[in-house]
């Protein structure tokens, strides 16, 4: 088993894919995407899936498809996704192995007890904006929803750490002083600094840190704002995040229904759009009347329709 692989964990749209391409580009980590597959099928007790039906989860898993690491029958649940991690490694030949994950992340424990951990916090209004177009939400009073679930879940990983496991870093920093930042996560892992980390620009469609990108928020709606900072204003500030100085409004159970119909309206209209109404309803009627040969057929369609979408 890999003693101290390294996380990066946080909200989705809170620039992991950025940072995640800047640590796989140092000389001497591996870093691989969403990793959420290993933790995912855990219960919330920490019980182990069972390894036949964690097989059968990975068949339909689009990221675990696309990541192609191949699956070892002889080991148990902890043994395999552990040689995952390995197989990244050995791809590219690096002594220090990482992935990201978005979700559940405080389960990575019940596997590796000794991993390290990078927290990476962006504001949540941005977490929010950037939802929206992903299909992830309707509207940005939902939008947060995702951003309090990924802080509320450090809260609750960070007090099983200790000082030497986990470190946090701010999104909009490391977008202002990129050297400075990364240096400090090098330190922390325990290697140099290289400035191959910056090479990631010339291989991929991500550009150099750019101020431009941060505070994005400041140009939504004033009610938009009103809807989001009322869910999460001391969160905000408990980041030292500045507030947007519009006043705080009372949601009531109407407005409350509203947005959540809205919400659902728009991913669903979303959804419809990228998937066709046909797939759509086959979808739903699939996984509500249980039937697993057609969820299979229907998943299949749907990853092939998100691996064009994202291409």
């Amino acid at each position: 088993m890999i003693k101290t692989p390294i996380f990066l964990v946080g909200a989705e749209r809170s620039g992991t894919t950025l940072l995640r391409l800047m640590l796989d580009h140092h000389p001497q980590i591996a870093f691989n995407y969403e990793f959420e597959f290993a933790v995912d099928q855990i219960s919330e007790t920490g019980q182990y899936p069972n390894l036949q039906d964690y097989l059968e989860y990975l068949a339909d898993h689009r990221i675990f498809q696309t990541s192609q690491f191949a699956i070892d029958n002889t080991l148990i649940y902890p043994e395999l996704v552990d040689s995952f991690l390995r197989q990244r490694q050995q791809r590219v030949d690096k002594p220090l192995v990482g992935a990201t994950v978005h979700h559940q992340f405080d389960k990575l424990l019940c596997i590796w007890p000794q991993a390290k951990f990078i927290h990476l916090i962006r504001d949540g209004r941005d977490v929010a904006r950037s939802n929206i177009p992903m299909g992830w939400a309707g509207n940005l009073f939902m939008g947060v929803d995702k951003w309090i679930e990924a802080e509320m879940r450090w809260q609750k990983l960070e007090q099983q750490l200790t000082p030497e496991q986990h470190i946090s870093i701010y999104y909009e920093q490391l977008i202002n002083n990129p050297e400075i930042m990364l240096k400090q996560l090098c330190e922390f892992i325990g290697v140099d600094f290289d400035k191959a980390m910056f090479a990631y620009a010339e291989k991929s469609t991500y550009d150099k840190p750019d101020i431009s990108i941060t505070e994005r928020w400041r140009k939504l709606p004033p009610r938009d704002l009103q809807l989001a900072e009322c869910k999460i204003a001391d969160l905000l500030q408990a980041h030292n995040y500045q507030l947007s100085g519009l006043p705080l409004i009372h949601v009531t159970k109407w407005l409350d229904w509203r947005m959540h119909f809205h919400d659902r309206w728009k991913r669903i209209t979303f959804r419809i759009r990228r998937y066709s109404l046909r797939l759509y309803l086959a979808d739903l009627i699939s996984r509500r009347l249980g039937f697993k040969r057609w969820q299979k057929q229907v998943k299949q369609r749907l990853n092939a329709c998100d691996e064009k979408y994202l291409k």
